[in-house]
């Protein structure tokens, strides 16, 4: 048997490590773009850049690891096309033939245009190592960084660009900040804490271009304004990679269409991570965090080797900004009502999401008992009435008896 994973991110590496945990002995080969083991994304942009954590921090295993697992971990050398017919992976170098092939190409970032100054020196996306190597020989005290995005790759972002003594702008086209993935009572709480840090949020302004030569010096905003900055940091959202499984004929649908085992069109191969969309409840989801990238890849490696268990996420995310923790329970897809509690130490708060009478997800600021006694009540089926929520002498550990 000879199984080959696609991706050196999070789900790929959990997929490959997944495997060999749970008895695979054959051939296994773990195919990386880049020239790196694989290693943790979400501190790049907050720790890493900061100075904090050094690159051998963020590997999720020595190199060593691999060779002593049987893990044939093929650095720098990025899958270029996927034949099904005779069931092989090419690379530059070679084909390699499998039995079972999982795909955790994860997602890319949205890239501003060339023809708005997308491709000046000094725009960044935060996705890789390298990436932000890139953007730290950039990012110095008194310089400005424009943020073009106000979801939270964004808006972490400018936290760390403004810990590091930038002046920072962030321009957001929507009508608030976070409004694809968060509340008003949410985006509000973050845009004064981010005010409060210094940075000149500006909702419903989109750019219209970045301004110079070679390098980005200015930004032109549609509400007529010019501004002139020296970094250029774009949040605007991300894509599943799909283009090797487009091109092989996997069936798309929002990421590569997968079963609630997590196998796709093709009864070979397999997916997991930011790249697949699974059933869920009725529907076809995506999800895009640590934890389902983990857990998912986890159950596809069990099903790869026969267990045929459906996956059932429990989907939970987090978020760091300045000394602000968020964690966020549940799906709030849908929600009619939002119930504020404050949380038992200054400034912490958490806002409960309610479709119907059904509690569906929770956002804690630094609130870990809002967010803990939420994902309970959450994963086990279980809606206090918002009344009770927003009551504060209930104490939040008698919610868990709720019907």
């Amino acid at each position: 048997m000879r199984i080959a994973v696609v991706g050196g991110g999070q789900a790929g590496f959990s997929l490959a490590a997944g495997l060999r945990s749970q008895g695979f002995e054959g051939e296994l080969a773990l195919f990386c773009a880049e020239p790196v083991p694989p290693y943790q994304r979400p501190p790049l942009s907050k720790a890493y850049l900061l100075g904090e954590m050094e690159v051998d921090r963020l590997l999720f295993r020595p190199a060593e690891f691999y060779a002593e697992s049987g893990i044939d971990l093929r650095l720098g050398e990025p899958v270029t096309r996927i034949d099904l017919d005779s069931q092989a992976v090419e690379t530059e170098r070679e084909s390699w033939a499998f039995d079972q092939l999982a795909l955790c190409t994860g997602s890319r970032p949205r890239r501003l245009p060339a023809a708005i100054g997308g491709a000046l020196d000094g725009v960044f996306e935060v996705r890789t190592l390298e990436d932000v190597d890139r953007m730290a020989e950039r990012v110095s005290p008194g310089a400005h960084a424009l943020v073009i995005g106000g979801g939270y790759i964004g808006l972490e972002a400018a936290a760390v660009a403004s810990k590091l003594g930038l002046k920072v702008t962030v321009v957001e086209m929507a009508e608030r900040i976070l409004q694809r993935v968060a509340s008003p009572e949410t985006s509000s709480y973050f845009r004064e804490l981010h005010r409060s840090h210094g940075v000149d949020i500006r909702e419903s302004t989109g750019l219209v271009r970045l301004l110079g030569e070679t390098r980005v010096e200015g930004a032109r905003l549609a509400d007529g304004t010019e501004l002139q900055v020296d970094v250029a940091i774009v949040g605007i959202g991300i894509m599943p990679d799909v283009a090797l499984a487009e091109a092989a004929g996997l069936a798309i649908e929002n990421g590569i269409r997968v079963d609630e085992f997590g196998r796709s069109s093709h009864p070979a191969v397999w997916a997991a991570g930011d790249c697949a969309s699974f059933p869920y409840r009725g529907e076809r989801i995506r999800l895009e965090s640590v934890q389902n990238a983990i857990d998912q890849a986890e159950a596809v490696a069990a099903n790869m080797l026969g267990a045929e268990k459906p996956y059932v996420p429990k989907p939970w995310f987090w978020s760091d900004q300045y000394d602000v923790k968020l964690q966020i329970a549940g799906l709030n897809t849908g929600y009619d009502r939002v119930v504020v509690r404050p949380g038992d130490k200054e400034g912490a708060v958490s806002h409960w999401y309610y479709r119907g009478g059904d509690l569906v997800a929770v956002d804690a600021m630094n609130d870990a008992r809002g967010y803990m006694v939420g994902k309970r009540l959450i994963e086990a089926g279980k809606s206090p009435a918002p009344e009770t929520v927003a009551d504060t002498n209930q104490e939040l550990k008698a919610l868990l008896k709720a019907g």
